[in-house]
């Protein structure tokens, strides 16, 4: 009996052993990745569980997120970091230089396949865009929100925080440049825009497409952008504490040049011009915008259409002019390129070659 009783023993110690190897075989498999939080309304709470505006962003932490969402131990080994708490309209240049430090920081590890980064959906263009031109590697950078705070009954936080982890841990995501996620679809930061104020289907390529889906717990890529980004990029953020001041003056009828004059004195080295159209000089702004080029500060001519391609010399001579046009970037994301590019020059021939680049 004392007999049966040890080998009874031993089969389940064997057993648990052998359980607890194969656990540590897949977690050894899946891979890593890390979430840096900033906030925003993925992280926000409401006063009742059918608030969905009117809530207050960022109250959530990093730790209750992922808690939130145990189903990401079955798609990747997770660890969190909370870099920032703030509702995205609040972001700043000094806040992208310091993510885009860590992010580049964490991928140079070779034990960190993947990030993501959750953040809120105001701004989420304009980071994403931001860490495409200066991440340095090729493994996936992932940046998802969402439309619902975190006590909404259909809250599409924890939804997108997993699919965003599924796809940063994915193979066919490397050297897809950064990415957006939300709503189930996978969108190139360069392309993708924020298109409604409420709607959870609210991030679109309107016109260029987005990249793919995330459908049965996998990423399922169909395009990937021409445009260079990440390692392919001239941008080093490195050594940056600072960007050079770029504004954007917005056109609508009957405008005036108190916008433009006002941004020029306030030391603006560089200007958007957020035109009607094809990026058209009203008659009473042309002469600010010609003055401010003759104080050195760099015009681009961008639309606030929001899609299509702003042609060189269409409606305006811009050789003579001396200014550069955004080609397809929306006036936002014109004055993020327009940034980095006066960390490099002022060369008006060499911004323009980056705006058809980038």
């Amino acid at each position: 009996m004392f007999l049966k009783i040890v080998r009874t023993w031993f089969a389940l110690c064997l057993m648990t052993l052998l359980a607890a190897s194969a656990q540590a075989q897949t977690a050894a498999r899946l891979p890593n990745v890390v979430i840096l939080a900033t906030g925003g309304t993925i992280a926000g709470t409401g006063a009742t569980s059918t608030t969905t505006v009117g809530y207050t962003a960022a109250k959530v932490g990093v730790d209750d997120l992922i808690k939130a969402v145990p189903e990401l131990k079955q798609v990747a080994n997770v660890t969190g970091e909370q870099v920032f708490q703030i509702a995205s309209e609040n972001m700043s240049n000094e806040h992208w230089l310091t993510l885009a430090k860590r992010v580049n920081t964490l991928l140079a590890k070779p034990d960190v396949d993947g990030i993501v980064i959750t953040h809120g959906t105001d701004t989420i263009e304009e980071t994403a865009y931001f860490l495409d031109l200066v991440v340095k590697s090729r493994k996936p950078v992932v940046v998802v929100g969402a439309m619902r705070p975190s006590t909404a009954i259909s809250a599409d936080g924890p939804i997108n925080l997993y699919n965003a982890v599924l796809t940063a841990g994915s193979p066919d995501a490397v050297g897809k440049g950064v990415l957006v996620v939300l709503n189930d679809q996978i969108n190139a930061a360069r392309d993708v825009s924020k298109t409604n104020t409420t709607t959870t289907d609210t991030f679109k390529a309107t016109e260029l497409g987005l990249l793919g889906y995330v459908v049965g717990n996998k990423a399922h890529f169909y395009r990937a952008s021409t445009r260079k980004h990440t390692v392919d990029t001239e941008f080093d953020v490195s050594n940056l504490s600072a960007l050079p001041q770029v504004d954007i003056a917005y056109t609508y009828a009957n405008v005036g040049p108190t916008a433009v004059n006002a941004l020029v004195a306030a030391g603006a080295k560089g200007l958007i011009h957020a035109g009607v159209g094809d990026g058209s000089l009203p008659n009473k702004v042309r002469p600010a915008l010609s003055a401010a080029r003759e104080k050195g500060v760099i015009i681009v001519r961008a639309s606030r259409v929001g899609q299509g391609i702003v042609a060189r010399n269409g409606e305006a001579n811009d050789d003579q002019l001396d200014f550069v046009v955004a080609d397809t970037l929306n006036p936002q994301k014109a004055r993020i390129l327009l940034m980095l590019a006066l960390t490099k020059t002022n060369s008006t021939k060499e911004i323009q070659r980056m705006f058809y680049t980038y």
